[in-house]
């Protein structure tokens, strides 16, 4: 019995090796250049976003704020990976303690929860915005708002902190290697002593609630948008109406794509290579494209960008 809790405690202590990017692959330095471009990128586009935003008065309407919300969380899920991706690459040192990659667990599950949970209330919003125009005023009041954005940050940290606190319970055995370019709960799992199989269904039921369900909400609430502005008797008002529904449907499967293939494909489908390219689409390059296909090359942020530029070279 000592022995068992001597191996337990040495387990729940113990390092990770993070094996990087694509292990073995030629050029992998070019890759990881090109992702730091990306995040910069990133970093810089969601910054600027979130800046006017908060500076342009005529921004300041529910969907802006709740497009605040989402680029704040993007900055915060490429933050969670890039850095240390490229630090562990070019440093050479890929060891991650357990702290640091629950850590890392419970942000990137909580960016990716909140996520889906902003987006399937954005759809909502554009469907009042669409559908019922005279009344959006008094039903996306600036309450409804903060509520919004608050159940979509809280649903995603009480989430991530029960799977995150339920993953790393499981005693390591054999093997410190995790192949991954970020500590994930399932290439976590893999190292686990223990059976994992009712906790992998528990995986299952979470990624139906937080993605399944969101979709299906999300699909209808656009169904439902098309369908009025089919009806509209303006041509500008159907293009602007379309073109901002093709925008929110493109993050949208940009988002749930990734997530539901990793998550909700059968553990014999899986491949850290494939895995590997699935995290690259949903917390690299999403955060990215996000404030490109959204916001800024609306009308609305392009003259707010004017507006502060002029400002600051005048």
């Amino acid at each position: 019995m000592y022995c068992d809790m001597e191996t337990t405690n040495d387990s729940l202590n113990m390092e990770f090796i993070l094996l990087g990017l694509f292990p073995g692959m030629k050029h992998t330095s070019f890759l990881v250049s090109v992702i730091l471009l990306i995040y910069i990128v990133a970093l810089t586009a969601n910054s600027i976003l979130i800046l006017l935003i908060f500076v342009d008065s005529r921004l300041h309407t529910p969907m802006y704020f709740l497009l605040s919300q989402l680029a704040l969380m993007d900055l915060t899920l490429i933050s969670s990976t890039v850095p240390k991706m490229a630090n562990d690459f070019f440093s050479g040192k890929r060891n991650i303690s357990r702290v640091a990659c629950g850590t890392q667990i419970f942000f990137f599950l909580t960016m990716g929860i909140a996520e889906c949970i902003l987006i399937t209330l954005m759809s909502y919003d554009r469907y009042v915005a669409i559908c019922n125009p005279l009344r959006y005023g008094l039903i996306m009041n600036h309450r409804v708002c903060l509520q919004m954005a608050a159940f979509s940050w809280a649903g995603g940290a009480l989430t991530s902190l029960a799977h995150t606190a339920y993953a790393l319970h499981f005693p390591t055995c054999g093997s410190r290697e995790i192949s991954h370019f970020l500590c994930e709960v399932m290439a976590i799992l893999k190292l686990a002593c223990e059976d994992i199989s009712a906790y992998e269904k528990a995986v299952v039921v979470t990624s139906t609630v937080v993605l399944l369900i969101p979709l299906s909400l999300i699909l209808s609430s656009y169904a439902l948008i098309f369908l009025a502005v089919l009806r509209m008797n303006s041509p500008e008002g159907r293009n602007k109406a379309m073109a901002t529904c093709s925008s929110h449907l493109t993050v949208v499967s940009l988002y749930f794509g990734p997530a539901i293939l990793v998550y909700m494909r059968p553990s014999s489908y899986h491949s850290p290579k494939l895995d590997h390219i699935l995290f690259m689409l949903g917390a690299i390059l999403t955060p990215m494209m996000n404030p490109l296909i959204y916001s800024l090359r609306n009308k609305e942020v392009k003259h707010a960008l004017k507006k502060v530029l002029g400002c600051y070279l005048s």
